[in-house]
This record gives structure tokens, sequence and C-alpha cells, in this order.
């Protein structure tokens, strides 16, 4: 008699388990695309096992694969949703588990993210010329940066930053160390930006930096302005990769631009570079890249300015500057 109570306990725990679980998005939420979908699923009895899963947005399928555990993003425009995941095991039975959801064009800054603000009025900045060249040996470049102008500005306060000489191609490269903050894995960056002549740069970079555990995550960005007038990102091993992704609307000259870069540290160990936006239109990016072995533990944002090869003096305001990071 009381094995039989003890077996059919068993079925009936087994049974309240059954189904398809998603850990991730929390339906009701307001999230971001590309959206990160979690799930598992758990067949009605031991002797069956989980053969197939399937994730349908709008009642569409977007995603499947003979899996019994789901970890993926899907791309999903802004407005409300349905997602559905459903999956099927070898008995023939279907489980399935419906949420709703609001994707936002951007990323979804929780109230518990750290927020660095003003950092352009932070004391503490530093600077290099020769490490902002090819390999880290540019050369000597004369560059300055002088914080709390009035004009131009936003804000009454903004930092002007300086490169000149008569070096081709010379450049420099101004960071903010933040102190490391191993926890955090997903990074918004803030910015705004003025200048008065168009043709003067090569490019400018806009970067963020996360070392933890012998690996260097480098968020780097910058837009072409004589090349293919693209935005690039950095990979540690193939190092500037084309995005294709038009920067042309940061380029015109005395008016200020705002820009915005999404980021991740993905659990795989990438750097997921998000997307972009310029003046309020965003792009999606969504490029994976390794990180490169670092024996550091930091969080840092930094901007460079990089000359021509006839190098004019140029001068660029930043003014607002926000890193978010949760």
């Amino acid at each position: 008699m009381f094995s039989r109570v003890l077996i059919s306990l068993l079925l009936v725990s087994s049974a309240a388990f059954a189904g398809v679980t998603v850990a991730s998005p929390a339906s009701g939420t307001t999230t971001s695309s590309p959206v990160h979908v979690v799930a598992t699923a758990t067949p009605a009895s031991s002797a069956n096992h989980i053969t197939f899963m399937r994730i349908y947005l709008d009642h569409t399928s977007v995603y499947g694969a003979a899996v019994k555990a789901i970890d993926t993003s899907v791309t999903a425009a802004a407005g409300s949703h349905s997602v559905t995941v459903q999956a099927w095991d070898s008995a023939g039975l279907v489980y399935r588990s419906t949420l709703t959801l609001t994707v936002q064009a951007g990323s979804v800054i929780p109230s518990t993210a750290t927020v660095f603000s003003l950092i352009e009025d932070m004391s503490g900045w530093k600077s290099c010329d020769a490490c902002a060249g090819a390999g880290g040996q540019g050369p000597v470049t004369p560059h300055w940066m002088a914080q709390f102008q009035t004009t131009p500005s936003l804000d009454g306060s903004s930092a002007e930053f300086f490169v000149g000489g008569t070096n081709p191609y010379g450049a420099a490269l101004w960071w903010r160390q933040l102190g490391p903050i191993d926890t955090v894995t997903h990074f918004v960056y803030d910015m705004n930006f003025y200048f008065t002549d168009a043709t003067a740069p090569q490019a400018l970079e806009f970067d963020v930096n996360q070392s933890l555990n012998g690996k260097k995550f480098i968020f780097g960005t910058e837009c072409d302005f004589h090349g293919a007038r693209t935005w690039r990102i950095w990979d540690a091993t193939l190092h500037w990769q084309d995005t294709g992704i038009s920067c042309t609307a940061a380029q015109t000259a005395k008016v200020w631009h705002s820009l915005r870069w999404e980021f991740e540290r993905t659990s795989a160990g990438k750097t997921h570079f998000i997307a972009v936006s310029v003046d309020g239109v965003r792009h999606v990016v969504d490029r994976f890249y390794n990180p490169k072995p670092s024996s550091v533990r930091e969080l840092n944002v930094a901007f460079q300015m990089d000359g021509k090869s006839t190098m004019p003096d140029y001068h660029v305001w930043v003014d607002k500057i926000k890193l978010s990071v949760w």
C-alpha cells in the first residue's frame, strides 16, 4: 500500500513540473530587440524526452531546434507582441507557454542600473598620443582637453578636445576610469558632440572598455569620415570591422549630435555590439566578437580623435557623457 501511494505521488509530482518554463523574458515586461528568450521543457513522463522546441512571435515561427532548452535572441519590432514557446516530446505530446511583452526601440535601462553622469566634468581624465596610433605606436601629436567650457555647450559645461601638429595621421586618446565593476554585463554609452570642421577628422572614436578575469572586452566604435563613411566596430582579433551602417548623419558641422551605443558582455564571453543611435535614429548592429587577454580590472569610457594625412588642427566639444551599466 505504501509503495503504491509513493508511486502515485511521484507521478503527480512529475506531471506537476511538466511543460515549458520561460525564464526570460517575464510576461508583461518591456524589453528591447533582440529579445533574449530562455526556456526549458520537461515531459509529463520520465519515459519520454523532449524532441523539439519552437518560438512563435505573434503566431509566426521565428526559431526552432531539436533541443530541450532554448537560450537565443529574437528580433522584434517596437510595439506589443505575443510570444509562445512550444515543445514536443517523444510521445507526441505538445507543451506551450505564452506571454505578452512590449518591445521598445533601444535598451531598457533598469532602475537598479549604476549610472555615471556628466563624465566630461569629472577629474582624473588620462590621455596619450602614441597609444592611439596603429599598433599603439602612433606619432607624437599635440593634444589637450579643456573642461568646463560654456560655449558651445548643452548644459553650460562641455569639454573641449584638440589635436594638431604636422605628423600625418596623428591621433589622441582620452579615457576616464570608473572603477572595476565585474558584475555588470550591459552598457549604454550616451554622449553629445560638436565640431566646426567636418573635413578635418579622419575618424572619431567612442569606446567603453571592461577588463576582468584575464580578459579585456573592448567595445570600440568609430565614425569613418573619409573612407566608407560608415560605423566601424572593434574585433580584438581582426581589428576594425565595417558595419555597413552609414555615419554621415554624424558628420554635419556646427550642430550638436546625440550618440548612443548599446553593448553587452554575453554569458558566452563575447562583446555584443547591439545598436547605435545618432540624433534619435537607431540602427541594429548585432555583432559578436571575442575579447583579448588582459591582466587588469577596469571599467572606463574613452574618446579618440584621429587626424588625416595632412593633419589640420581641429577641435571637438563633448557634453553630457553618461554611462549606464547593469
